[in-house]
């Protein structure tokens, strides 16, 4: 009972990273009506910021605090991200408005190619490190019920409050804002939202700039755990199946179907894999969600497709 419960626990945390960086991609989708495939690459570029500006500012500007580099690192990135999201609106979105969803989707393909070089010119392609202090300690909880305790994970632990807490927020933000509603009303209809007088370019900031922010929690989290190098651009696509299970157009179903997914490869590659050989942690995800497509393509709760003759 204690390993199905060890199980359990890991899937959630990891469910909950998968929730996060799917949360960009549903924000982006409901703006633009296209698939960001740019977000892995966001998340690349943002992490990366974050290991080269907390390394270099210390030596910059003479100081040791490992807090105030962090500090100021974070800053910086969430800037970064914040002008990357005014130029795509400037130099790409402003130039594609009501095009077809083919070209915002080459045109997201483009940018993502463009982040991976101009992250490797800038911030250099050797595998960096991120220490933002998150505990490495392993935690057991539960020894007076189970002989032995259950053994969790403090830096999974702590991840995974972070995420949940960033996802309920935006959540939030967007449910309950004038600003969820606008970008409701966006996600409907581009040419309907202008004609009432939303600002299609200002919503499109906002949306780009708050999957840039997401992506650069998702980073250092990612980068605190593994490193930082240039592999996470597609390890970030791990999150694609998340977005396909709950729904292109919706924010819970991302949270629910991180989830889902999180804790389905944890116990299939605990029960299953001594009889297939172990790995179903990494095709899983992606078989559900082929499962999905055959019989569900609008996901768990996304809206019905339906099409018009």
């Amino acid at each position: 009972m204690s390993y199905l419960l060890e199980t359990l626990f890991g899937g959630l945390m990891s469910g909950m990273m998968y929730a996060l960086i799917g949360l960009g991609f549903v924000l982006i989708f409901k703006a633009s009506g296209v698939f960001n495939f740019a977000q892995g690459a966001m998340v690349l570029v943002a992490a990366l910021s974050m290991a080269r500006f907390s390394a270099w500012l210390p030596q910059w500007l003479g100081f040791e605090s490992l807090i105030l580099a962090n500090v100021l690192a974070f800053i910086i990135s969430a800037i970064l991200m914040i002008i990357f999201a005014i130029a795509v609106e400037r130099l790409v979105l402003r130039h594609l408005v009501n095009q077809e969803a083919t070209t915002l989707l080459m045109a997201t393909l483009g940018i993502s190619y463009f982040l991976d070089g101009f992250g490797q010119t800038l911030f250099g392609s050797a595998m960096y490190t991120i220490d933002v202090g998150m505990p490495k300690d392993p935690l057991f909880v539960l020894d007076q019920v189970f002989e032995g305790g259950i053994l969790l994970s403090l830096e999974d632990l702590t991840a995974a409050v972070i995420a949940a807490a960033l996802v309920a927020v935006l959540a939030l933000f967007f449910q309950f804002t004038p600003t969820g509603r606008a970008l409701r009303a966006v996600a409907d209809d581009h040419q309907a939202a202008q004609s009432i007088g939303i600002p299609l370019n200002r919503i499109w900031i906002i949306v780009w700039a708050v999957a840039g922010l997401v992506a650069l929690v998702a980073g250092i989290i990612w980068g605190s755990k593994f490193g930082v190098s240039f592999t996470l651009s597609t390890a970030a696509l791990r999150a694609l199946p998340v977005v396909i299970l709950g729904g292109l157009t919706s924010v819970p179903g991302a949270i629910v179907a991180g989830l889902i997914i999180g804790v389905g490869e944890k116990l299939s590659e605990a029960y299953l894999g001594p009889f297939l050989g172990g790995g179903i942690e990494n095709w899983f995800a992606y078989v559900l969600a082929l499962v999905f497509l055959l019989f569900r393509p609008q996901g768990l709760f996304g809206e019905k497709i339906i099409d018009r003759v």
